[in-house]
């Protein structure tokens, strides 16, 4: 059979999202794949993964499918490795790749060798799928057909073998960890925070696997750095091609930046983009890298503005869920590490801030930065103690055991004109299947307390519950 990968034997690692994308691409290109995974035939049926339903669509006769573990035999006789998101770099089954010298690739890697049309691709800690979303619809606006594609849930690999003119890659440090010849257009580093060193082993493994966004960038191609974040932008500096730069406030020549909360770009003359349709700093600043890199790839200023006076928020960033007079419920689930949580926060006070969950080997000490703008704490999952110790004598701080329970423990806290906020800190799945679930299980508690307060008994004349 003839294709791009006409030859190779892979061993696809993992059979999720990313793996089953993988699989089917590298098959439909000529290789014969065999896909390791961890979970039974069964297991695979019983789980709700619809893996039936995406093998439907893939070339079965040149896929293997070997269940119960990642073992080292499932290496024997293969000539490439392709792994998923959900293997740490530790796995022994990796490991021994690397002993065997086995190239070791992501699906990111699949994308970009299959890909033929210029790529805007964007990495960070934080923000990584708004700033993905709002460059897609830049370019669309400009009359371009362009997709949001990578680790914003729809493949690379798929995405690079439609019909586009240029694709919005998220790359998260997971799939750069094993991408050799990405080479985007115009590349983007938001932000850098300790995250996933569970998963790295450390903070500089993190940091150099973002880096390799801008690995293959040359002569013409643009990286765009946050001038504001010093790790990043240290890291950006080394970015060999041209630079670009965005930041959270006025910005000098060859920026773009914040003014009076409108995105101003001082590149190629002075424009003013205008108010965007979702306010917030956060947003702000990811607005400021969109317009940033779509500008970097030419695409007009009137196209950028009209993007972003549509810009909508995505689900769990910062959305209010619920009101009880004054006082907002606010999901940020998506706020996964230290980092994101604390730009949550940033702006508000009177904060009852719902955190906690499997720490991803993070430090959550940065968090007790934001004592004085809380007026309480309440801890769920693996870090509830660690948060305990961490606000005890600073602020108010509970822990619960469900998110129903702490949504009512946060709401006994909160003043009347406060937040409570779901800015976890942690990944969700010590409790949750994912972190939208997480965020769905909150707004669910807090509209259940909106009814309950709405014209239950035990109300007060604010309309909350009695303690």
């Amino acid at each position: 059979m003839s294709g791009l990968f006409a030859g190779e034997r892979a061993v696809v690692v993992g059979f999720g999202a990313s793996g089953r994308a993988a699989s089917s691409a590298l098959a439909r290109e000529g290789a014969r794949v065999r896909v390791s995974e961890t979970k039974t035939a069964s297991g695979l049926r019983a789980g709700g993964d619809r893996k039936e339903d995406a093998l439907s669509n893939q070339p079965l006769d040149r896929i293997e499918i070997l269940t119960g573990g990642h073992l080292a035999e499932h290496l024997d006789g293969v000539t490439l490795v392709v792994t998923s998101p959900g293997v740490p770099e530790s796995a022994p089954i990796l490991m021994e790749a690397r002993r065997r010298r086995l190239p070791i690739w992501s699906e990111l890697e699949v994308g970009a060798r299959l890909c033929r049309v210029p790529v805007v691709a964007v990495t960070g800690t934080n923000g990584k799928t708004t700033t993905v979303e709002l460059i897609a619809e830049m370019m669309r606006s400009s009359g371009l057909r362009a997709r949001a594609c990578g680790n914003v849930g729809y493949p690379f690999s798929v995405a690079a073998t439609e019909m586009f003119d240029v694709l919005a890659v998220e790359a998260s440090s997971f799939q750069l960890r094993f991408t050799i010849s990405l080479a985007p257009r115009v590349s983007v580093l938001l932000n850098l925070a300790p995250d996933h060193l569970d998963w790295h082993g450390s903070y500089r493994s993190y940091a150099a696997a973002k880096a390799r966004i801008f690995a293959n960038q040359r002569g013409d191609d643009v990286h765009v750095g946050n001038v504001d974040d010093t790790q990043a932008a240290r890291v950006s500096a080394t970015a060999p091609c041209r630079r670009r730069w965005f930041r959270s406030g006025p910005p000098d020549a060859g920026q773009v930046g914040i003014v009076d909360g409108s995105i101003v770009a001082r590149v190629d003359g002075e424009h003013h983009l205008g108010v965007p349709a979702v306010a917030g700093g956060g947003f702000l600043s990811d607005a400021a890298a969109a317009a940033s890199a779509a500008l970097a790839f030419g695409i007009p200023p009137e196209a950028v503005s009209s993007a972003l006076s549509t810009a909508r928020p995505l689900p769990h960033r910062g959305i209010v869920v619920a009101r009880i007079g004054r006082l907002r419920f606010v999901d940020d689930s998506k706020a996964t590490n230290p980092h994101a949580a604390l730009a949550a926060m940033d702006g508000m006070t009177a904060v009852v801030l719902i955190a906690g969950g499997l720490s991803k080997g993070v430090d959550l000490s940065p968090l007790a930065a934001a004592a004085p703008s809380l007026a309480g704490v309440v801890g769920i999952g693996e870090a509830a103690p660690e948060l305990v110790t961490l606000f005890e004598g600073l602020v108010p701080v509970e822990t619960a055991g469900s998110m129903p329970d702490a949504v009512r423990r946060a709401y006994r806290m909160a003043p009347p004109d406060g937040t409570i906020l779901l800015a976890p800190a942690c990944a969700s799945q010590d409790m949750f299947r994912d972190y939208r679930q997480r965020g769905e299980r909150f707004a669910d508690a807090a509209l259940a307390l909106v009814r309950g307060a709405g014209s239950a008994p035990g109300t007060d004349d604010r309309g909350r519950l009695h303690a």
